[in-house]
């Protein structure tokens, strides 16, 4: 850990940033997951089809991250959802209770946003938690 006790984390089986900020910031007993879009990590491209496609590819890179750091979704508390279009709801959770099969899924929130970056349809980041 850094001087001030947070730590990046770091993977290339996620989308490198596109700007100035982390993939994951591991502070204390806490990862913070910045935003992930449906970039496939490999070709820096998005990846085909609509938002069943983008909404796992999202969920992989988001998975990928939490990886790295030596945890899984499991251990995921708080999720925030972006979407292009509140009428993919259903898809998304049809989706999103694949990769959350515990009993106590994360606290979550789901908000319409008007674009996203690359205008891609959904971005989803995360809070972990590492202790125990």
């Amino acid at each position: 850990m850094s001087s001030k006790g947070v730590s990046p984390i770091r993977t290339d089986k996620a989308p490198a940033a596109i700007g100035p900020y982390s993939q994951a910031l591991r502070a204390g007993d806490f990862l913070f997951v910045s935003g992930q879009i449906p970039l496939n990590p490999r070709s820096a491209s998005i990846v085909a089809g609509g938002i069943r496609e983008q909404t796992r590819q999202t969920l992989e890179n988001l998975g990928a991250v939490l990886k790295e750091a030596g945890i899984g979704f499991e251990r995921v508390i708080r999720v925030d959802i972006f979407l292009k279009d509140l009428t993919d709801f259903s898809t998304l959770n049809e989706i999103y209770a694949s990769f959350f099969p515990q009993d106590a899924k994360p606290a979550r929130q789901v908000v319409e946003v008007s674009r996203l970056p690359r205008d891609v349809l959904i971005e989803i980041s995360c809070i972990a938690y590492l202790g125990l």
